[in-house]
């Protein structure tokens, strides 16, 4: 499952956006480390669903489907809020920075109203720093991946001067637990400039551009701007879009998802995570309270960036960042069901260059053993294994026990 980690200074609403997503109930506070250890949870991603392109009802397994949109699972980590000094152990932040390696991109929930100060506590709004706050999380996530290359540095070595092992080769058991792989490595030296520099030649320059680099490229990460209901939110945001482009920061409220999804949940409000409105079911049902809260999220967040941000960064995370793509395997291709008469059972989530072997892997390695081919079910052409899957590929699976 793809795995997404939420990092940011304490008291950013990192937790609240866990909650928003997953719907788990996470302590949340103004105290400082509230989260003493990491919640994991499962939050879904969005996607046109193929039932409205091939116009039929389905009944899926291993996902949601509301509304011709299509939610897959994926897990989401929300870890205890980093200080300066974490990737030296303070506040155990090396451990919760091991926890976040194995993510496979990040979220960085930043106070984009400024109402934290540089140590992490509440003070009135715009007093704060959102972009000293980023800077100051990626300074201690770089400085991890730095650590983690100097503590190894005398193994590395050893290999390299065994003679037949490349840097790449030598660096890669190091990195590999934190879902490195030798292409990001080798990426990561290339655009360095020391693909070719023995490890015992690095300067100390050249230890901080590496662990840049692998950094940027292992785990890719987006900027979600929580509290955008708040204070000088707006005048922040466009400062962190200057700064690093809107391609790359999402407005977010984090606290009006959590309202609207517990308020849909009790079916006060008809409401599609992600989408740019929601619908008062009875409002005669509605305390005061609750047309206030829903009144305040209309005006405050809907009215002023369209949507919360919480599903928004998600998407993007998952299909922009990692660029994933939907599959939707089915064991029978006229019916588009799997053997109990499912209709497009199951949606996968598959890496760039995923092949249709790798699909069969995926479910099941037996499957993957007996595979002939694959029938692209949209247009009946028959599929080498080592077709490259593209987004939407509705896939049949013929193996060998089909054939007989």
């Amino acid at each position: 499952m793809v795995k997404i980690g939420l990092i940011g200074k304490t008291n950013t609403g990192k937790t609240t956006f866990f909650n928003a997503a997953t719907l788990m109930n996470a302590e949340v506070s103004t105290y400082p480390f509230t989260t003493k250890k990491s919640n994991i949870g499962t939050a879904y991603v969005q996607t046109l669903c193929v039932c409205r392109e091939l116009n039929v009802k389905d009944n899926p397994r291993n996902s949601i489907c509301i509304d011709g949109w299509r939610f897959i699972p994926i897990e989401l980590i929300d870890l205890p809020g980093l200080i300066k000094g974490a990737y030296m152990g303070r506040g155990l932040g090396d451990q919760f920075l091991n926890v976040a390696m194995q993510a496979d991109a990040l979220l960085h929930i930043v106070d984009a109203s400024g109402s934290i100060n540089a140590e992490g506590k509440i003070c009135e709004p715009g007093l704060g720093n959102p972009i000293a706050d980023y800077y100051e999380i990626e300074y201690e996530v770089v400085q991890w991946f730095k650590k983690v290359l100097k503590q190894n540095r005398i193994s590395i070595e050893r290999r390299m001067r065994g003679g037949n092992t490349t840097l790449v080769d030598a660096l890669y058991p190091v990195f590999s637990g934190m879902k490195v792989t030798r292409k990001m490595i080798m990426e990561s030296l290339e655009k360095t400039g020391i693909e070719g520099k023995p490890i015992w030649n690095w300067s100390e320059e050249d230890y901080e551009k590496f662990a840049q680099e692998l950094r940027k490229i292992s785990k890719p990460t987006l900027i979600v701007a929580n509290k955008m209901d708040l204070g000088p939110a707006e005048e922040n945001y466009e400062k962190m879009v200057e700064e690093f482009g809107r391609s790359i920061v999402v407005p977010c409220s984090a606290e009006a998802e959590l309202a609207l999804r517990r308020a849909e949940q009790k079916k006060l409000i008809k409401y599609v995570p992600g989408m740019e409105m929601f619908k008062v079911i009875d409002e005669a049902k509605l305390t005061a309270k609750q047309k206030w809260a829903l009144n305040y999220v209309q005006r405050r967040v809907m009215g002023r960036i369209f949507r919360t941000g919480v599903q928004q960064a998600l998407n993007i995370a998952v299909f922009k960042l990692l660029k994933m793509n939907v599959i939707y395997p089915v064991e029978n291709p006229r019916k588009l069901s799997d053997k109990r008469g499912n209709v497009l059972p199951d949606a996968f989530l598959m890496p760039p260059n995923a092949t249709i072997l790798d699909l069969a892997l995926k479910i099941h390695t037996e499957l993957a053993k007996g595979l002939i081919y694959g029938l692209d079910v949209k247009t009946g052409i028959r599929l080498p294994k080592d077709y490259v899957l593209r987004d939407r590929d509705v896939i049949s699976l013929i193996t060998a026990s089909k054939r007989k």
